[in-house]
């Protein structure tokens, strides 16, 4: 452009006759460097690995939430909870282990693999008996909130 082009123009004509100014590239999101694509895939495989472990883990626990949930509808009755420590008892370690134990030994088992202990007690030993009570049997107070420690707290087999 000449001088002669600008002369006779106003502010808002001379604005006018700029060119745009160009806009730059657009920035790639993707990592320009080897070492955060690398450091992608170590944080990628480790949640994976840490969902997997979750998830075994959350797998292998559904008896004891089974158990926790029966053992809320159980109330206190002795007969019922023995019923669903056995069950539990059976999946959490070896049929062979626990299918044969009773009374005393049964007892000593469930303290054994408690954090708390407390059925080689009075509660314990009204948990073994009522089974074998005739008539409606009563409600034994406490029997419950112990199996919950039990249930809550054993060491199954395996685990680590």
């Amino acid at each position: 452009m000449t001088p002669e082009d600008f002369e006779g123009k106003n502010l808002v004509e001379l604005l006018d006759m700029l060119e745009p100014v160009p806009e730059p590239a657009a920035i790639s999101m993707w990592p320009q460097t080897q070492g955060w694509l690398f450091l992608l895939l170590v944080v990628g495989l480790l949640a994976l690995w840490g969902w997997l472990k979750w998830r075994d883990h959350h797998r292998a626990n559904a008896y004891r939430r089974a158990a926790l949930v029966a053992l809320n509808d159980a109330g206190d009755d002795p007969v019922r909870i023995a019923e669903i420590l056995r069950r539990t008892a059976v999946i959490g370690f070896s049929r062979e282990a626990v299918a044969g134990l009773a009374g005393q030994d049964w007892l000593r088992f469930l303290d054994r693999n408690c954090a708390q202990g407390g059925f080689d007690s009075d509660l314990g030993r009204k948990m073994i008996a009522a089974p074998y009570q005739s008539g409606a049997t009563d409600e034994v107070p406490g029997l419950q909130a112990l199996a919950k420690v039990w249930v809550k707290s054993h060491q199954a087999e395996g685990a680590a």
